[in-house]
């Protein structure tokens, strides 16, 4: 694959397996930057090791990760990365090809409630008024269907519940299995009351064989049409039941009497050991990126 990469013509470039490994190096050890990455570089011996720099080697600059993460995007690097990473941890038996758990999370965008501005223009700031220009909000509507971010077109207005702010964000989704804990589906959608269900089902296509499997997932996933999906699927939900919601749970005795659902309902909130480290340590509270594709 790497192979494919590489043009025929020109000097050589930098080995985008080395770009992986440190791109690998800044999520691990939460580094804010590329910037910050680089000259670390340049005296950590141990990310030089991992990377495959001699000491005498010169380490390249910052921009390079700008100028290449389409490329590495565009030929599927880092999926195939992830899929041998799930296909070392499947040898080694630590997967369970049947027992699953679903959940979703905010991702704040690069971009600020100001650069949230109507799609026809017409409240565009003054001229002259510099970068920075106050903006009054009171008693004016605003909704993603009549405004977008000017900076993140991507980013919608969203709240998780009504004790939060809405911000400007996207959904990250993560499908694990139930034996070890291990991720092994993740995707990034726009933030809106129906990307977490729908992203699921998109997560659950991905999963080989067409054995029966089960869902764990909390009580935004008890809607009629997702279980309905499910169950197309060969899934059963194991959702946790929403006995508020117009109409009732979607969830009935014949899944909620059985075992399974109680352990499923238990392993399940492991998955938010993930979005901890991710907000923590992995740099996704508020992402450097604009766009989905990155």
């Amino acid at each position: 694959m790497f192979g494919t990469i590489y043009a025929d013509s020109g000097r050589a470039s930098i080995p985008p397996e080395k770009l992986l490994r440190a791109l690998l190096l800044q999520v691990l050890y939460s580094v804010r930057s590329e910037r910050m990455l680089m000259e670390q570089m340049r005296y950590n011996l141990l990310f030089r090791w991992f990377v495959g720099l001699a000491i005498e080697d010169a380490v390249w600059d910052h921009s390079v990760f700008s100028k290449n993460r389409d490329r590495l995007l565009e030929h599927e690097v880092v999926e195939a990365f992830f899929t041998e990473v799930m296909s070392l941890a499947d040898k080694q038996g630590l997967l369970s090809r049947e027992h699953f758990s679903v959940d979703g999370t905010l991702i704040q965008a690069w971009a600020s409630h100001k650069s949230f501005r109507p799609k026809d223009g017409s409240d565009d700031p003054p001229a002259g008024g510099g970068r920075n220009v106050d903006t009054d909000w009171k008693g004016k509507r605003r909704s993603n269907d009549t405004h977008e971010s000017s900076t993140d077109p991507d980013a919608r207005l969203f709240r998780k519940g009504r004790q939060s702010g809405a911000i400007l964000c996207y959904q990250g989704h993560i499908l694990m299995e139930n034996r070890s804990g291990l991720v092994v589906g993740a995707v990034v959608s726009h933030a809106d009351g129906f990307g977490e269900r729908a992203s699921a089902l998109r997560l659950l296509d991905c999963v080989p064989g067409r054995h029966a499997k089960t869902l764990g997932a909390d009580k935004g996933y008890d809607m009629r049409d997702f279980v309905r999906d499910c169950r197309t699927r060969k899934v059963t939900p194991h959702v946790a039941r929403n006995d508020t919601h117009q109409g009732g749970s979607a969830i009935d005795g014949r899944t909620s009497r059985h075992a399974g659902y109680g352990i499923s309902q238990v392993i399940r909130k492991r998955i938010e050991e993930h979005f901890g480290w991710g907000k923590t340590v992995g740099r996704i509270r508020q992402t450097a990126y604009r766009g989905i594709k990155r």
